[in-house]
């Protein structure tokens, strides 16, 4: 094999395939990524590792087609790091070298015979503008489980019904829901999928510039249970990732969300966020932030006893009767963070029941619920000091 490419060309398309690479292949040839370069003048980059691949296209000039597989981390690490001159890669029996301006490399291959055959994308399922998506994606992705101990709570559930995508994610403590509208395909059927968090919130992060992503679905009942992401307007040439599916039966989630709410508050998000961070730097791991909210004002408090104590009050409009209710910080934080208004909105059934976050444009106008975060309170702490009972 035998190309040369522009430097940020070949660099961007090594950093995006490199993400999709294991920490810890099952097998040495996965810590690869695959270089195809046609006589046609195009190279594409690929990485894989039983679960996630994602592939780059790239416009070079081909001097010898051909295949090869080097170590993707390394390759990585080298490419950002090239001065601004084209790169020019070369194969040599078991090495390939790599040369840009005086710089020089000469890395190791690792047998291209033994890569696995990547998955093809499923067929198109509809496209969605890259920045709603990431947008979305952020929201929700924040509410799903960090450990695998449940496997399905790690993912993001995907429900397609007509021009509504939405997306929802739990970890059984809280649940973030997000609707966004999209273009489907014609024959595109109301369906359901489950991926996992990490690999959707990286591909819609590299996504997120595209004007058009295309959603590509094979929910599993006649092929292998593939979602695609693609996008072919990158400046750089094409882009997409595959995952497989998570299986498992999600949370049934709606009946969660009340019709009526008896207390609603707004606040201005920017300062309550402020606070809220501030208060909880003294909450313990399993110390709640207890939020008291009255006519005009919520009091915010964290701490107790002989430990750090914090307390800050912010200006809130309250409908319905006062209220109390106390929440894990990090969940809270996490809510407010991706609350993307100038105000929150904080809806109260009854103590003890979850309270819903949405965003608010502002004062005269309703909350919007297309956005919705769920937490489950905390019991507060015991007059001793102790931590929640």
């Amino acid at each position: 094999m035998k190309f040369e490419a522009e430097r940020d060309i070949f660099a961007e398309a090594v950093a995006w395939t490199a993400r999709s690479l294991p920490g810890r292949p099952a097998a040495p040839v996965l810590a690869g990524l695959l270089f195809e370069a046609s006589d046609r003048g195009s190279v594409s980059v690929s990485g894989f590792d039983y679960d996630t691949s994602g592939r780059a296209g790239i416009t070079a000039e081909v001097g010898e087609p051909g295949r090869l597989l080097v170590h993707g981390k390394l390759l990585a690490d080298i490419a950002k790091s090239l001065p601004d001159r084209p790169v020019r890669i070369v194969s040599e029996g078991s090495k390939v070298l790599l040369s840009c301006g005086s710089s020089q490399f000469a890395l190791r291959t690792l047998p291209v015979e033994d890569y696995p055959e990547l998955p093809g994308m499923p067929g198109a399922t509809g496209t969605v503008a890259g920045s709603d998506l990431a947008k979305a994606v952020a929201q929700v992705a924040v509410a799903a489980a960090r450990d695998d101990t449940v496997p399905m709570l790690t993912g993001i559930r995907i429900e397609i019904d007509g021009d509504t995508l939405t997306l929802v994610s739990t970890d059984r403590f809280r649940l973030a829901y997000r609707e966004l509208p999209w273009q489907p395909d014609a024959d595109c059927p109301a369906t359901t999928a489950l991926l996992p968090a990490k690999v959707m919130a990286a591909a819609a992060r590299a996504l997120a510039g595209r004007d058009r992503v295309t959603l590509a679905l094979d929910d599993g009942q006649s092929g292998a249970g593939l979602i695609g992401f693609a996008s072919q307007d990158h400046p750089r040439g094409p882009r997409q990732m595959t995952s497989r599916l998570l299986s498992g039966e999600f949370v049934k989630y709606r009946s969660l969300f009340a019709s009526v709410y008896a207390t609603t508050a707004t606040v201005e998000t920017a300062p309550f966020l402020a606070a809220a961070k501030r208060v909880s730097l003294v909450a313990e791991r399993t110390s709640p932030i207890r939020l008291a909210f009255t006519r005009g004002t919520v009091s915010l408090q964290a701490g107790a006893g002989d430990e750090a104590q914090a307390s800050e009050s912010v200006e809130a409009v309250l409908t319905g009767e006062d209220t109390t209710a106390s929440f894990n910080p990090a969940f809270l934080l996490d809510g407010l963070q991706v609350i993307d208004t100038p105000y929150a909105q904080l809806s109260f059934t009854a103590p003890g029941k979850p309270t819903v976050l949405m965003p608010r444009q502002s004062l005269d106008v309703p909350a919007r619920d297309d956005f919705r975060y769920l937490m489950l309170p905390l019991k507060a702490p015991r007059a001793s000091g102790a931590g929640p009972a």
